[in-house]
């Protein structure tokens, strides 16, 4: 993990950002010493929490292709 500068981080904020995406996190140290670690926030959201998919079927369409599927077994 490479660490910036503070004066750097100021100028390349969104690369410090992107890496930290990418990495896990990146640290940035001000002329004090003093480091800080800047890593991303986890989502909230489910991984089953998907987009729909419109495949153009109607009620009845599903419907009937369940009971086909009953049907063959």
């Amino acid at each position: 993990m490479k660490v910036y500068t503070y004066s750097e981080a100021r100028r390349n904020l969104a690369a410090i950002l992107e890496e930290a995406k990418r990495d896990g996190a990146a640290r940035i140290r001000r002329r004090d010493g003093q480091t800080f670690a800047v890593s991303p926030e986890q989502t909230k959201r489910s991984p089953l929490d998907v987009a729909g998919v419109d495949l153009g079927l109607t009620r009845d369409d599903i419907v009937d292709l369940i009971r086909q599927g009953r049907r063959d077994n």
